[in-house]
């Protein structure tokens, strides 16, 4: 197949380095940075540059930008996808793009699966990409009215990949679920770094505060994005984890040691239990 990478960053990288590495089919990128472009070609990443107008042979296109910049690439560039051509992205959020896409995708002829792959690190942009990032992670498709053949194929180019999980579902739940699962970390992280003694740390830190740290280290561009594009599931999944660390505030404010051995022992069987 020929497959269209547009978005040469850590995840659009990540996926033409991985398909490179374990797939046979031809891959072309597509980047406003012509430098990064040359960067892939040379480190064998890509096959070749593409452009706009490439993309009526390709196979597979994966849109690999910010929500609303994905949806915008695709409804400019509508007419060029040939019948039956897969488009796909990897938006963090489902609800405020699937839809749009689903829409462009019925009036053009072509076919769009959400996509989301859960992988990711701190650090951005094609030199970070890895073609091992995808290991063992886990890959959200969001099939919608798409044909089942073309979410095997997605799902086929994700095991490729390396993705050791294939998860289907509706692009409501999985707003509902990413806001717990990656949203609210992410939310935790900066709002423990924003405390004065983050700058006093050194010599006081090991694994607990890298652990719970780590992904304040954060695009913030992207993830205000993220959060306020999904605000109704995030604020209900913030005033959940707000009122549970009101519960072991209060009670070790009052000294009540059999309420707080009780609360931390309730959140070490669901651990063991859920993973």
């Amino acid at each position: 197949m020929l497959i269209a990478i547009l978005g040469l960053g850590l995840i659009g990288g990540s996926i033409a380095k991985a398909l490179k590495a374990n797939t046979a089919h031809t891959v072309i990128g597509l980047d406003r940075d012509e430098n990064v472009l040359l960067d892939a070609l040379s480190l064998g990443a890509i096959d070749r540059i593409g452009s706009t107008a490439a993309l009526h042979n390709a196979d597979v296109v994966y849109v690999c930008l910010y929500p609303e910049d994905a949806v915008a690439f695709v409804g400019e560039n509508a007419a060029r996808f040939k019948p039956g051509c897969i488009v796909t992205d990897v938006c963090g959020i489902k609800g405020g793009v699937c839809g749009r896409l689903s829409a462009l995708a019925a009036a053009h002829g072509f076919i769009y699966v959400g996509g989301h792959p859960m992988a990711g690190k701190e650090l951005s942009g094609f030199e970070a990409s890895d073609a091992g990032l995808f290991y063992n992670a886990s890959y959200i498709l969001v099939p919608g009215e798409a044909p089942q053949a073309a979410v095997q194929t997605l799902a086929g180019l994700a095991e490729a990949m390396g993705f050791g999980t294939i998860q289907c579902c509706t692009a409501q739940k999985h707003d509902r679920m990413i806001a717990y699962t990656s949203q609210v970390p992410h939310v935790l992280a900066c709002a423990y770094v924003m405390s004065p003694r983050c700058a006093m740390h050194g010599g006081f830190s090991a694994g607990s505060y890298r652990d719970v740290s780590r992904v304040a280290r954060i695009n913030a561009e992207l993830w205000a994005d993220l959060f306020l594009s999904n605000r109704e599931e995030l604020t209900d999944e913030l005033s959940e984890l707000i009122r549970n660390i009101e519960d072991i505030r209060d009670a070790v404010a009052r000294g009540d040691r059999e309420k707080t051995v009780a609360l931390l022992s309730a959140a070490r069987e669901k651990k063991e239990k859920f993973g």
